[in-house]
This record gives structure tokens, sequence and C-alpha cells, in this order.
């Protein structure tokens, strides 16, 4: 085991962040003279690429800290739901697991002058191998860096549970995605508490739109939609809703709503001018291959909005969409550049790389 400086990011969830997060530290690490390496034991973010199954968090680290690690020895073992199967019935050895792991681990860190794990997941993922991120982290004498969400007092208990488990390994918390309603209890209230429960804050990142959702662009191309509007398509989409109720019923709904988007089939007339009404919405996307009345179409026109219709139905371009706003903008360069400058001016970067 070599006894190169290494620090494993993980979260209390899935998708508070932490790619981009492990990515621009290992970047600001690279960026003061030191050689990094980048790791993600259990590729839980996997998508079939020419004939492989791989994480994309991997690849877009390769690309961002120009590393000459092959994927195999970044992703060690690819945790897909095939994968988890074969754990639960027995086929998997996690010895094996972990001597595989701990090898690529020892290979990435004698190059490097210091080694950034990415988690799986949230810090549970993994317990059917015994190979949680408080497993890794003790497998790869990791000090582990906490990425949480808050949105009130109810999610220091996620913090509270992980700094349990993780004990003397835990350096410290960064929050990410923090809005400016939540701030203030964070600041007045949640930190100080933590503090007094003797665990380091680092800092706290606000939220950020181009950080946490995709332009109504990004996500017409991601459902494979087509554009039935000119109107401009830069508006960000973070939530969506489902149009399923009556007219007068889905307007109170959509006037609640921020940055979102409203997917219904391309029939239900009262249900899209509905939402095209509400302030909040950003564009429609209509399932079913049917296209809209034109009097709907006007009024989108009229209302500067982008109609999208897919030819898939409502409950699969749902899951799609939601899969692409949970992705958020995290596999790109820009994003990374970006969580580096907001990990500059809101985090302890010193304290962290």
């Amino acid at each position: 085991m070599t006894d190169t400086p290494t620090t494993l990011v993980t979260a209390t969830g899935d998708s508070a962040g932490k790619t981009a997060i492990t990515v621009a530290l290992a970047r600001l690490a690279a960026d003061r003279d030191r050689s990094v390496g980048y790791m993600k034991p259990k590729g839980t973010r996997l998508q079939s690429n020419v004939g492989k199954t791989l994480d994309q968090d991997p690849m877009l680290a390769r690309e961002v800290l120009g590393l000459d690690a092959e994927m195999h020895q970044m992703e060690p073992v690819v945790y897909s739901p095939t994968f988890v199967e074969g754990a639960i019935r027995g086929t998997e050895d996690p010895a094996a697991l972990r001597d595989r792991i701990r090898e690529e681990y020892d290979d990435i860190a004698a190059d490097n002058d210091q080694v950034f794990v990415e988690g799986g997941g949230s810090w549970t993922t993994g317990g059917v191998v015994d190979l949680t991120d408080v497993d890794v982290a003790e497998l790869l004498d990791a000090r582990v860096v906490l990425v949480a969400e808050y949105g009130s007092p109810n999610d220091l208990d996620e913090v509270l549970a992980a700094a349990d488990a993780f004990g003397d390994r835990l350096v410290g918390v960064v929050f990410n995605k923090v809005s400016d309603d939540a701030f203030e209890s964070l600041d007045q209230d949640g930190i100080p508490f933590l503090e007094s429960k003797g665990i380091t804050v680092f800092g706290a990142i606000p939220h950020e739109k181009s950080l946490a959702g995709v332009t109504v662009g990004e996500l017409a191309d991601e459902l494979g939609a087509e554009l039935l509007t000119d109107a401009p398509t830069d508006a960000f989409v973070e939530r969506f809703l489902v149009g399923a109720m009556g007219g007068d019923e889905a307007l109170r709904y959509f006037r609640r709503a921020r940055d979102a988007a409203v997917i219904t089939g391309g029939d239900r007339a009262d249900v899209q001018t509905a939402a095209l009404e509400a302030s909040g919405v950003a564009c429609l996307v209509l399932t079913g291959g049917h296209r809209p009345s034109g009097a709907v179409l006007g009024k989108a026109a009229d209302a500067g909005k982008p109609v999208l219709a897919v030819n898939t139905d409502t409950v699969t371009a749902i899951d799609r969409a939601e899969e692409v706003v949970r992705g958020g903008r995290t596999r790109d360069v820009r994003t990374v550049d970006r969580m580096a400058e907001l990990l500059g001016d809101h985090v302890d970067v010193d304290a962290l790389v």
C-alpha cells in the first residue's frame, strides 16, 4: 500500500454534485503543480458504450485532468443492476473485489502526488459486497469529504449518520446546491450545530442554475424531441411536472412551479393551455407523437415558450427526462470550470487540497 495522500469524496445522496466537486478539487490540486490521480471504485452512473458498460464520470475526469489511466483502473467495479443481482445470489466475492480495487489504486497512487477517489451513489452504496464508501475509505486509507444538500434542518440527520459511520476519517462537510431560502438557516443554525458536534464544515456552495439543470435545448437533444416552435431554448429546466389532471386544477398546480417542464399527452389541449399560462413553466413536452392544435401553438408563440414533441409514452418520457436533469451538466469541462470557481469563492480549498 502506498502512502500517497488520498481524499474520498462521498455524499449523503445521489446527485449531490459529487462528480463536479471531486474533479474540480483534483484540478485545483493539479493547478498547484501536483500530479493527481482519480478513481471511482464503483461505477454507478452507467451507459453502454461500444459494447462495454462504463461510468461517464471517470471518462469526464480523464478528459478534464488529462489522465493516462485506463478505464478499468479508474473504475474497477461496474456496479450495475446485473452485478448487484449476482452479488445477492453469491456470485461475487467481496474479498476479490477489494483486492482488485486496491491493486488498481496502488498503480494509480504510485505515479501521483495525490489521489482523489469518488464515491458511488450515496455513501451507503455497495453494502451488498461490503464496499460502502466507509469500507472503501478504510481499504484505501483515505480521508473523507462529505458532500451534502441542505433544504431544511431535517437534512442534518443524514450528515450526522454519515459522520458517525466514517468516524475520524471524516475531515469535513461541503454543502452544495443551497438555495437562497435555506442559506440563512444553514448559516445561522445548521453549521454551528454541526461544529458543536465536532464536525468541520468547509463551506456552502449556493444553488447554481447552470449546474443544477439543463437548458430546454439540451433537454430536446437528449430526448430526441422535435421542436414545434421558434421560441428561445436557453431557459433552464430543473424539474418536471406531469399534466394528468383537468385544466383548472392543472393551472393551480403549475402556478406553484419554478423552472419546470410540463410533460403531458399531445392531445391534452386543456393542460397545455394551463401550462403556457404559468410563469414558472419553461417548456412543454408533448408525448405520444400527437401534434397540438394551432391554437396551442399560437399561444406558445405568444408566450415565447418552446413546445417539444416526442414519440414515446408519458411514463418513458418522464423517466428519460428525469435522468437527464439528475445528471445535470456535470458531464462537461465547463461544469468543472464553474465548480472550481464556486469552490474558490465559497469553500476552504486549502483545507481540502
